[in-house]
């Protein structure tokens, strides 16, 4: 179960990480999408830099449960954005990832709380 969730945590980050960057870059079909529904570049951006701080804050085990709370709240805008266009497959692949992000709040909450 550990390797399991190794792989999981990996995963997230790269995809918070990832999703984070394009953004940053703005890569024209972010821009095109989310500019669609008010997503101005600089806000854009910041969308982005969010999301990478998320992953990288993932990384470390006293910063992950910020970081998962931080990248699942930005997933749930993009879920927002997502389901308004109508993009299902897309929209339960980030639903997983975001109950995911949530199952490692909550892992990362314990060992937390079991250091102080």
């Amino acid at each position: 179960m550990k390797i399991a969730s190794v792989v999981i945590l990996i995963a997230l980050i790269f995809l918070a990480i990832s999703s984070g960057i394009v953004k940053i870059a703005l890569l024209p079909q972010e821009v095109e999408f989310f500019g669609k529904y008010g997503f101005t570049n600089p806000m854009l951006m910041a969308y982005g830099t969010t999301q990478l701080i998320g992953g990288i804050l993932l990384v470390f085990r006293k910063t992950r449960f910020i970081g998962a709370i931080t990248v699942a709240a930005t997933f749930l805008i993009s879920l927002v954005v997502l389901l308004t266009e109508g993009n299902i497959p897309v929209s339960i692949a980030t639903i997983i990832a975001t109950v995911l992000l949530g199952v490692v709040a909550k892992q990362s909450w314990k060992i937390a709380s079991s250091d102080l």
